[in-house]
């Protein structure tokens, strides 16, 4: 597997090539390119190079999980070490004794290596050490691991260990604390070994895989102690952090087990999915043991709530199930531990393998993420794909009920779908739904019954049902499609009113396609409305004999033709066509009795009182309507009108009456099937009215009720719109973790993977997801995925500002890492796209943090880059200046002013730096009561306080100021923006 690496050609390039191999993630490809690179080392004949290469090689077989291969690439290290003793300088050595320990630990991890041979090495290891005069505590730390691996009593060998003093060749803190915790939790003293992991749980003690090995053991001892929260949100930050990485198998295992224990099965099954490289890239059999022991947890909890044949994710080359997999992962675990009890001599492996596979559950349910999906919800997903994909579905306030009993007979179960579907009630889908099964199964016997007509006209029927499915799912070239073959089967079963209907409904779902162009896209469905008006308008008057429910029908898609059209012109002379066309057709409908157009009609002029701007009319109708429904029905119209009347009372600024409409009409809409009433929009606009109530966390639960009502109606857009809406409101909450799940959640749907959800929204998703991984200071990740984003957005010829903003993002990031050059290049191509549509206030922002960042990690030296940064920021700001730009922010010259300052001062230019903020006050300008400027103003203070009274040594100048500052905020009664000037006054006084 050769890599596409370019071959070093001097020792220059070989020691950047390492460098760059070094920041790539542990995994296949850069251990392939470690091995190239010892290749390319020893060519050079030099022993220096070979150690480094040889080095990132042991490492990459190391935490790659490839135990087999390391102890070989340490005994080369070693021999160097034997025959140029004085090639390795201080650093090197240091290398070389601190790997004694891997080699142990890859050994261990090795069922065919004798126990001898393993105990022959740590004496090995204790011979060099005290040779080397280094300290014993590191060597009685590998001996006291090996005890526990075989099984043995460890209490002494804990005690040589645990009772010496650390030396620098001591496993980090925070492996200690591990191992120090693991040997309470195994014997059975969870609240002990909780308090001794504390530090590492905490994130006080940490290392390259602390905590994340930690948290994995010590999930089910916070279950089981009562801490179920705070394992909640140690499992969505551990697992992050050991996802797909080999080296790190058996704390995916211990993820898995944990999902399976606490009542999330549906999660354990997508994580399975999403690690199913580890069933093939693990190399080291005890890793793999611990890995596959948690996923027979999983598949033996699954299997045992009945979903045996759900399919899932496991050994490449073959499909498998919940049952073979499982069979599988058995029969391989049983064989690992055997092997290693074999080797040791004892039943250790096997009686912890059975100990994990005999827990019982610790919870019935513990919600993990935000988006917690059942095996129900996986078994539907697979039904309806053909793989596991799932619809999201959590726990909603209200369950719709379901259809009553449909009709056995056939004839009976076709004339009352027809019934149902002429009242416009919604049982009649169920009805339909049912025909369309029996219908398409082998064998099917049309009925010979003059009321239920021909086998043409049930066809017709079916196709028209589906058609209207489609429109509600805005795919409306498919509703017209459906709707036009539909017309034609009418026609051949001698039903000429329903043909009229059926094209009438292909004319307007035609007019509601999107256009191609964007920008005309208005005016263009304008147009198309008022053709399809006209056109249902002769339908009406050129089919004789209509049925009154046909004609209401064909009334009322007259009438929404027009309301569409208002919607999407805004044009006030479109307002009394429609309420002509409502008028029409309520009349109609009163005068025979159909509630159902009446109360359509009714919803229509509603609608267009609130699109023409007068929302209090609009509550007066939807209040006149709900009395109706109250009085008249159909009693399945209210949850709709009560969704209008909080959407119509947010307009009001009335979040209340919002939140107490919406919610009632939630708890109404569970009086009818799933898909009778729009649950999706009734939990979205209660977002909505939450917000507005100061009820973040409620609305976040909303927004997730909403996406997974939207998946639940196939709507998939719209799903991943609400859910995008709510990984960012995670976000902005300081729900990192949360945000992460879910974002990570939607980005694995198999939707996803194939390109069906539209690029820009999938890319939205991602860039949230980006901007949670450095918010979660996760910069490494964070900056890979802005890279990646940067690129993909620059081939948006369409919108070139959003490039900017993720170009000039990803330039921060960039910089924040220490790399300047990739910045420039990010910020470069962040000008370019603002110059095609400009977005001065995100360009300023990150060129002013470029200066600070390049000025604060460089000093001096960074300072000429970090002006020429500030200088193109200044050029911005002019011409934000000049184009009228109101930024909604800090003013752009007042903040560049104080960066100014600030780079100055990071790089010694203390005369400089005290201009600049002058120059900041200036343009602040005085503070008054209004909080809006004091903060700025009061920072500008606080630096020019610190530069004047501590670098240029100014005590009584810089207090005199601060001394000012402090009486006049206080007067204003800007208490906080008071407090840190009067303590840097303090300070001054007390170095004075």
């Amino acid at each position: 597997m050769p890599t596409d690496a370019p071959h070093p050609q001097s020792t220059d390039e070989l020691f950047h090539a390492l460098q760059e191999n070094h920041r790539r993630p542990y995994g296949r490809t850069r251990t392939v390119t470690a091995e190239e690179l010892v290749d390319a080392a020893e060519r050079f004949a030099e022993p220096v190079p070979l150690i480094h290469a040889l080095l990132e090689l042991q490492e990459a077989y190391t935490y790659g999980s490839d135990p087999r291969k390391s102890p070989v690439v340490f005994a080369r290290l070693l021999t160097l070490f034997d025959e140029q003793p004085d090639a390795f300088d201080e650093r090197l050595r240091h290398q070389l004794f601190w790997r004694f320990k891997w080699v142990a630990n890859a050994l261990i991890a090795l069922p065919e290596i004798p126990l001898t041979s393993l105990r022959q090495w740590l004496g090995e290891m204790r011979d060099r050490y005290e040779k080397a005069g280094l300290g014993l505590q590191p060597y009685y730390g590998q001996a006291y691991q090996l005890a526990a691996h075989v099984g043995e009593d460890t209490t002494l060998a804990y005690e040589l260990w645990a009772a010496r003093r650390r030396t620098p060749l001591s496993d980090c803190e925070a492996c200690e604390i591990r191992e120090r915790a693991l040997h309470r939790a195994d014997a059975g003293d969870d609240e002990r070994a909780l308090e001794i992991w504390a530090p590492v749980l905490a994130g006080k003690e940490s290392c390259q895989e602390e905590p994340a090995r930690s948290v994995s053991y010590a999930l089910l001892p916070l279950v089981r102690t009562g801490r179920a929260d705070r394992a909640r949100e140690l499992h969505l930050a551990g697992y992050r952090a050991c996802r797909r990485n080999p080296g790190m198998a058996g704390e995916v295992g211990r993820h898995l087990e944990f999902c399976a224990l606490t009542g999330n099965e549906g999660r354990g099954v997508e994580l399975l999915a999403e690690n199913r490289n580890l069933f093939d890239e693990v190399d080291s059999p005890l890793d793999l043991l611990h890995f596959l022991t948690g996923v027979e947890v999983l598949l033996s909890r699954v299997e045992s709530l009945g979903h045996g044949e759900l399919p899932v994710a496991g050994y490449a080359g073959r499909a498998w199930t919940v049952a073979s997999l499982r069979a599988e992962v058995r029969e391989r675990g049983e064989g690992l531990a055997a092997r290693f009890d074999t080797r040791n001599g004892t039943t250790l492996h096997s009686d912890h393998r059975r100990e994990r596979l005999d827990r019982a559950p610790l919870l019935d349910a513990l919600e993990l993420t935000l988006r917690s999906r059942g095996l129900d919800d996986l078994a539907e997903g697979a039904s309806r794909t053909g793989a596991a994909t799932g619809s999201g579905t959590a726990a909603a306030p209200t369950v719709p009920r379901t259809v009553e009993a449909l009709p056995e007979a056939l004839p009976e179960l076709i004339l009352r779908a027809r019934e149902l579907d002429e009242l416009g009630h919604p049982d009649a889908r169920a009805c339909w739904a049912r025909l369309r099964t029996l219908v398409a199964a082998p064998g099917y016997t049309h009925p010979d019954d003059p009321a239920v007509g021909p086998y043409v006209r049930l066809c017709a029927d079916l196709l028209s049902d589906e058609a209207n499915r489609a429109a509600e799912r805005d795919e409306f070239a498919v509703a017209v499609e459906l709707q036009e073959e539909a017309a034609g089967l009418y026609d051949d079963a001698g039903a000429p009113g329903d043909a009229a209907l059926a094209r009438a409904c292909a004319l307007l779902a035609a007019a509601e396609i999107p256009a191609e162009t964007p920008s005309e896209g208005g005016k263009a469905m304008a147009d198309a409305l008022t053709e399809a008006h006209a056109g249902v308008v002769r339908l009406q008057e050129e089919t004789p004999g209509l049925a009154p429910y046909l004609e209401g029908r064909l009334l009322r898609l007259r009438a929404s033709a027009l309301g569409l059209r208002l919607q999407a012109s805004g044009d006030q002379e479109h307002v009394a066509p429609v309420l002509a066309e409502v008028e029409l057709l309520e009349t109609f409908a009163l005068r025979h009795s159909i509630h159902g157009q009446v109360s359509g009609a009714m919803l229509l002029r509603a609608g267009t009182y609130a699109l023409s701007g007068d929302l209090p009319a609009a509550v007066t109708e939807a209040d006149a309507l709900r009395e109706r429904l109250t009085e008249h029905g159909p009693a399945w119209h209210l949850p709709r009108v009560l969704g209008l009347r909080g959407r119509l009372q947010l307009g009001l600024r009335d979040a209340s009456a919002a939140y107490a409409d919406l919610t009632e009409g939630l708890r109404l809409a569970a009086a009818w099937p799933a898909d009778a009433v729009d649950t999706g929009r009734l939990h979205g606009d209660l977002a909505e009215a939450c917000m507005h109530l100061g009820r973040p966390d409620e609305a976040l639960t909303q927004l997730t009720r909403a996406a997974e009502a939207e998946l639940r109606a196939e709507k998939r857009t719209d799903a991943f719109c609400a859910y995008s809406n709510a990984a960012q409101l995670c976000l902005d909450l300081g729900r990192i973790e949360d945000c992460i799940a879910l974002l990570d959640s939607l980005l694995t749907e198999p939707d996803v993977a194939a390109g069906k959800v539209d690029d820009r929204l999938v890319a939205q998703l991602r860039l949230v997801r980006a901007r949670a991984l450095h918010a979660g200071d996760d910069l490494k990740a964070a900056t890979a995925e802005f890279v990646t984003l940067a690129a993909e957005s620059a081939g948006w010829e369409d919108d070139p500002g959003s490039h900017a903003m993720i170009a000039a993002e990803t330039a921060m990031l960039l910089a924040e890492s220490g790399e300047f050059e990739r910045a420039g290049k990010a910020v470069g191509r962040a000008l370019a796209a603002h110059a095609l549509a400009p977005r001065y206030e995100q360009l300023s922002n990150c060129l002013r943090e470029l200066a600070r960042l390049q000025a604060q990690q460089e000093g001096p030296d960074g300072l000429d880059a970090a002006l020429a940064h500030l200088a193109t920021a200044g050029r911005i700001a002019d011409e934000a200046r000049a184009a009228g730009f109101e930024p909604v922010g800090r003013s752009l010259d007042s903040a560049l002013a104080y960066e100014h300052g600030r780079v100055n001062a990071y790089a010694g230019q203390y005369d400089d730096a005290l201009a600049a903020l002058e120059r900041a006050l200036a343009l602040v300008g005085e503070p008054g009561p209004e909080t809006g400027g004091a903060g700025e103003w009061a920072e500008c203070v606080r630096l020019a306080g610190i530069v004047e009274g501590v670098y240029l040594e100014r005590p009584a100048a810089a207090l005199t100021r601060l001394d000012a500052a402090v009486d006049r905020l206080a007067a204003l009664g800007h208490t906080d923006e008071r407090e840190p000037l009067a303590s840097l006054a303090a300070q001054l006084r007390d170095e004075v």
